[in-house]
């Protein structure tokens, strides 16, 4: 597996967390302006810490995964796509 370039895409960018972060902040926002119950906002919070619980699980299976992986040959062996164990 090739290693992500952070850099260039970000997984917070693939995962949509900055929507979720200003999401919360409007939240609080509309909270503090009585515009949203506290229960509203707290099932909102209630989500998002699930959602960032999730991103957590994928962080650490994707690091996993990346640690466990190894390079794959340039030139693919014949024998093995054909499903045949080589000699």
């Amino acid at each position: 597996m090739p290693e992500r370039d952070y850099t260039a895409s970000p997984v917070a960018d693939s995962l949509g967390l900055r929507d979720v972060i200003l999401g919360l902040a409007n939240d609080l926002t509309e909270l503090r302006a009585g515009k949203i119950s506290t229960q509203d906002a707290q099932a909102r919070a209630a989500v998002a810490k699930q959602m960032f619980n999730g991103v957590r699980l994928y962080l650490q299976a994707m690091r996993s995964l990346e640690g466990d992986a190894k390079p794959v040959p340039r030139k693919p062996d014949a024998t093995m796509i054909e499903g045949n164990p080589a000699p």
